[in-house]
């Protein structure tokens, strides 16, 4: 008797411990064959998320159950998950109730528009291109501007992180909050003692971005020349907004690498060889050190600089027209021998 009592003991044991095996397995065993991220937009099916999953879990049949029975088709929050290896079918469920979704990076570089911008944006997000423009649209004439290329001075060059379902609104309102805390008291009394429009400001600090490379070593120099030829009522006579007028008519799909006379007279309210005076906008989105290179220009006398080709990156400045001369020379035979057409 005692001994089929101990019998029988061992045989619950052994029952119980591989059904519960098989309960651990598929709940808490790793059930990743490879790491990925599924996207899971607003209004998807059940039968769209399993088979977003399927890419990366190595038991469909057992992720699928988990889910049923943790009611996921009626209860989960659209996302970008990351499926990492020993995560299993529970902790994944878990996650998608939850929305606890992963953020992705997005570079905001010296963009020429906002819709250039919104264009790589937008590969990043649920949102698509058009939906994001028409959203920014909005926000900008709410804020009394024109159209949504009046947001550009708004953005500053940098990576952020951002979730895939983001809003237009919501990504919007991280770079609005940064150009409120940006524009201080410091910097508004700056803004004050320079004479100049915060727009005025914005276009100078983006030639000053393009001319300098976005290097910050020569910025405060560049700015204090333009500032010299702005108040000598001369033409800024920059490079970067002939090449910006030039790129605005062919909606930025290609880009001249050198700037020939013909060029000079591109018509466009952005020409500075053309038109006197600051261009009506920035030429791109820019970064912090150039509007504050603007904000704290360098006194000096240059009203002449040139690409110093010994010095790569760097420029020659003077304030004597033949010396500015002999420079661009030397420069233009620079990049005749490279065949920089």
């Amino acid at each position: 008797m005692r001994k089929a009592v101990i019998i029988v003991v061992l045989l619950l044991i052994v029952v119980g411990g591989f059904f519960g095996f098989k309960f651990y397995k598929k709940n808490y065993g790793n059930n990743i064959q490879k790491d990925g991220y599924v996207l899971i937009p607003h209004g998807a099916e059940f039968k769209q998320i399993i088979d977003s999953a399927a890419k990366y879990v190595d038991d469909k049949a057992a992720f699928e159950s988990v889910a049923t029975e943790k009611d996921l088709p009626k209860n989960f929050k659209p996302g970008r998950y990351h499926f990492k290896k020993g995560m299993g079918n529970s902790d994944l469920v878990n996650m998608i109730k939850a929305g606890n979704q992963s953020e992705n990076s997005f570079r905001i570089g010296d963009f020429g528009d906002i819709y250039q911008m919104v264009g790589k944006v937008t590969k990043k997000t649920e949102t698509d291109s058009l939906q994001f423009v028409n959203e920014l649209y909005k926000i900008a004439v709410d804020k009394g501007y024109t159209s949504a290329e009046d947001l550009k001075k708004h953005f500053f060059i940098d990576t952020y992180n951002f979730y895939w379902t983001v809003t237009p609104a919501e990504f919007f309102k991280k770079f609005d909050d940064q150009y409120k805390e940006f524009w201080n008291a410091e910097r508004k009394a700056k803004e004050a003692q320079s004479g100049l429009s915060r727009d005025q400001i914005y276009a100078l600090a983006s030639i000053v971005f393009k001319e300098s490379g976005g290097k910050p070593d020569e910025m405060k120099t560049i700015a204090g020349l333009y500032l010299n030829r702005y108040k000598k009522d001369m033409k800024l006579q920059s490079d970067p907004t002939v090449i910006y007028a030039m790129n605005k008519q062919n909606n930025f799909k290609e880009s001249i690498k050198r700037v020939l006379y013909k060029h000079l007279s591109t018509p466009s309210p952005f020409n500075t060889y053309a038109n006197k005076g600051i261009p009506p906008g920035p030429i791109c989105i820019t970064d912090k050190n150039s509007v504050d290179a603007v904000l704290n220009a360098e006194k000096n006398d240059f009203i002449f600089m040139c690409a110093d080709p010994s010095r790569p990156g760097l420029h020659k400045f003077t304030d004597n027209a033949e010396e500015h001369a002999a420079n661009a020379k030397v420069y233009q035979d620079w990049l005749n021998s490279r065949n920089i057409k």
